[in-house]
């Protein structure tokens, strides 16, 4: 078959390319697109050298299953032409909580890839994709009455420049450091484009726009798209922080169940679960963080206790790589679901 990847420059572009490079799905032909700004460019796959074709002039008529990882306004525009000829895997949020567009992490639901009725299936945000994998087998059993989370999201989640960002900021905020000026003249000096404040050494309690409620955008995202994928029963209240890491989500998650639990049976469980490798050692380093889990196609869970404030209540840390496990892999994942049930093409 025929495949195209659109935004192939990009931060998940690039690690979609990796992940085809190592599973074996039937490419015949491969396409890679991206803007005008990018087209012209050399991008090596399974070593061989592609040029990087032109988004506005592409002829999606060739292609049976096109990746799109351009973000949502990309999407918009270009996603209706691309589903008339092949099946669509958008990693953009436009189409998400379409009600005929299915959103899938091929271990959670799989079975929504038969409600195929546009040619298009979402990809959910990286937070969402790695919460459900651990809250699925847990809820199959206990049934999950509510979850409180709080996101510690890398900057590689808003794209390459934020991540050029934090490493500019990082290297003018030591030198200023070593350089002995006070800390408000080494704030002076930082100027933050992608961000609302200084994210070197910093945390920032925002991301997305701010709704009339407080909630911001991707606070909303992880909520909607989890009842979506899980159980729109499920209540979920959502805080998301960035924070100064270059690769990698992690998640503080508190989960009220309707049934009691032992712990014995929720690392049962969370150890068998397809995406998730549970490490809790308690003790020191008895735990991942989000360097160790860059790279990493799993879904780590730590940390892993009883909420003594409340009955039925459990507390886990869970960290995943959001380009991977969050973005790519759960993409390419989605198109061999596809593959498996014959249903790529028109």
């Amino acid at each position: 078959m025929n495949i195209a990847i659109v935004g192939a420059t990009g931060n998940v572009g690039r690690k979609i390319l990796e992940v085809l490079e190592n599973k074996k799905l039937p490419i015949k032909e491969l396409f890679l697109v991206a803007s005008s700004k990018s087209a012209g460019q050399k991008v090596k796959f399974n070593s061989k050298e592609y040029k990087v074709l032109n988004l506005e002039t592409f002829d999606f008529s060739k292609v049976q299953i096109t990746f799109f990882a351009a973000g949502g306004k990309i999407s918009e525009k270009f996603v209706p032409k691309a589903a008339q000829y092949s099946k669509v895997i958008d990693n953009s949020s436009f189409y998400r909580m379409d009600p005929h567009v299915p959103l899938i992490v091929p271990q959670v639901n799989p079975e929504s890839i038969k409600n195929l009725k546009k040619n298009i299936i979402a990809n959910p945000n990286c937070s969402t994709a790695q919460l459900v994998l651990a809250l699925k087998p847990l809820h199959d059993l206990f049934i999950i009455k509510r979850v409180v989370v709080s996101t510690y999201q890398s900057v590689s989640g808003g794209g390459k420049a934020p991540m050029d960002e934090l490493i500019d900021q990082t290297q003018i905020y030591l030198k200023n450091y070593l350089n002995h000026n006070y800390p408000e003249n080494r704030l002076k000096k930082i100027q933050s484009k992608n961000f609302t404040k200084q994210i070197a050494f910093n945390v920032i309690p925002h991301i997305g726009l701010f709704s009339e409620d407080g909630y911001t955008e991707e606070e909303l995202k992880v909520v909607n798209e989890t009842k979506k994928i899980l159980d729109p029963k499920i209540e979920l209240t959502v805080t998301c922080v960035r924070i100064p890491v270059l690769v990698s989500h992690s998640e503080s998650v508190n989960i009220e169940f309707k049934k009691s639990f032992t712990l014995k049976k929720v690392k049962n469980l969370l150890s068998k679960a397809k995406g998730c490798k549970v490490y809790d050692l308690r003790e020191n380093g008895g735990y991942i963080t989000p360097i160790e889990a860059e790279g990493k196609n799993e879904t780590y869970i730590s940390r892993i206790r009883e909420d003594k404030t409340k009955k039925n209540c459990l507390n886990l840390w869970i960290v995943s790589d959001n380009l991977l496990r969050g973005a790519a892999l759960n993409a390419v994942e989605i198109a061999e679901l596809l593959i498996k049930n014959k249903l790529y093409g028109k």
